[in-house]
């Protein structure tokens, strides 16, 4: 069975639209996934769909026609995964070296991205929130609940042991 054409579409609701947003990325990205081309910068959002944001720099992209099929391939490959992600603000940041690859190595770089994206989105979310994972909380082992430190018997107070001085 297929789907609707719409349940793929790439529509607004799906889109990074303007500075603040943008920035809410770039202050705060605990999740990342990195090629040598490609940068994608995440973060968990409240709403029940992933947004995507392109940043093809001219700088390391200088030809138009490479960044505008850069950003196509991107949009494509995040369009028809969009279902499988989790729920996360993704920024896409070109790097040098990306305008020289074909369509097929951004496809296969792109999918590639996505997928170690929403891993590591869910291993930061089931960290984060452990009820949800099914697993117990882990108790991270610190001094301070242990209460203080007992000292023992201070130099002083050893006993004299026979060759020892004084």
């Amino acid at each position: 069975m297929q789907c609707s054409r719409s349940d793929f579409a790439f529509a607004k609701p799906l889109r990074l639209l303007n500075a603040a947003q943008y920035r809410a990325v770039f202050d705060s990205a605990p999740v990342r996934a990195a090629q040598p081309q490609f940068l994608i910068l995440a973060r968990p959002n409240e709403l029940d769909h992933p947004r995507l944001g392109l940043v093809i720099a001219k700088k390391h992209v200088r030809n138009a026609t490479d960044r505008n099929r850069i950003k196509r391939i991107a949009r494509e490959t995040f369009r028809l995964r969009q279902h499988e992600l989790f729920p996360l603000d993704a920024v896409v940041l070109a790097r040098g070296g990306a305008g020289e690859l074909d369509n097929a190595a951004l496809g296969k770089i792109f999918n590639k991205l996505w997928r170690k994206l929403d891993q590591r989105a869910r291993n930061l979310q089931s960290e984060s929130n452990p009820s949800r994972s099914g697993k117990p909380p882990r108790r991270k082992s610190t001094n301070a609940r242990r209460g203080p430190k007992k000292a023992g018997p201070a130099p002083a107070e050893l006993p004299n042991t026979p060759g020892s001085k004084p």
